[in-house]
């Protein structure tokens, strides 16, 4: 588990609260320290978070959350409302740089992020969140670059990408019911050529069973030119075979018996 999915979990998650985004950060120059200040607590790693309630209505916070060295777990330090927030400073608007300060209204930090990129996430985050949950007394962004106070913001490609997903999922549906549609209307169409083939078979199996003269004759004549050419081979065989369909009579010659054989061979 990542350090930030960590410290979701430990310090926000049991306050019932969510955390946006987080940036590791460094400070840029050294805190003073009070003279008569004893030995701290060794070398630390420092997290600058962002985090909403869970419970209507939403409040929106900032929270300086430490990890010190050999432990694994993280504390919280200081924290303030998103609306004392009022200057955020991006340092340099024409390159990637990871220095920034945030200015609250009574505190002042001057920070230097993990990555140029990391800075740059997390700043769009704020600015967004910002805009959504601040209704007066927004903070101002200044010396920062275009693509964090325009469209091209992480969340709006987000927005972009799932926007995108969906449509893609909605046009396989369609498609997918256009295709059983489609399998449906052969399934029906086969069935129909079916049942007729079966009559169609029916009938034909009763004309040829009867002889010519018969009692069908009149229905075999008034058949169809292409049912009366296959009629007559089936009525061939039949009356070859010797069978017997219910209309005429047919009966075949008796075999001879073994004592007229041994008469005629002697």
């Amino acid at each position: 588990m990542s350090a930030k999915s960590t410290i979701s979990k430990e310090i926000f998650a049991p306050q019932d609260e969510r955390m946006l985004g987080a940036v590791q950060v460094k400070r840029r120059t050294k805190k003073k320290i009070p003279f008569l200040a004893t030995g701290g607590q060794g070398e630390y790693q420092t997290y600058i978070c962002l985090s909403v309630t869970n419970k209507k209505p939403t409040q929106a916070s900032i929270t300086k959350v430490k990890q010190f060295e050999g432990s694994t777990s993280f504390v919280r330090r200081s924290q303030w409302a998103l609306g004392q927030l009022r200057q955020v400073n991006g340092i340099d608007p024409n390159r990637d740089s990871p220095e920034f300060d945030l200015l609250f209204e009574n505190a002042f930090d001057q920070w230097v992020a993990s990555t140029a990129s990391e800075k740059c996430t997390f700043f769009q985050i704020l600015h967004h969140t910002c805009q959504r949950y601040l209704t007066d007394k927004k903070p101002e962004f200044i010396n920062c670059q275009s693509k964090i106070m325009g469209g091209n913001s992480i969340l709006h490609s987000a927005a972009d990408s799932v926007s995108s997903a969906v449509q893609k999922a909605s046009q396989a549906l369609n498609e997918r019911g256009e295709r059983l549609g489609r399998a449906e209307e052969k399934t029906e169409d086969m069935k129909n050529s079916a049942q007729q083939f079966a009559e169609t078979a029916h009938k034909v199996t009763g004309w040829a069973a009867c002889p010519p003269g018969g009692s069908r004759s009149r229905e075999v004549n008034s058949a169809p030119r292409h049912l009366k050419q296959i009629v007559g081979p089936i009525r061939a065989s039949g009356a070859l075979l010797g069978t017997r369909r219910g209309c005429g009579t047919f009966k075949s010659p008796l075999p001879p018996s073994p004592r007229s054989i041994r008469s005629t061979v002697f």
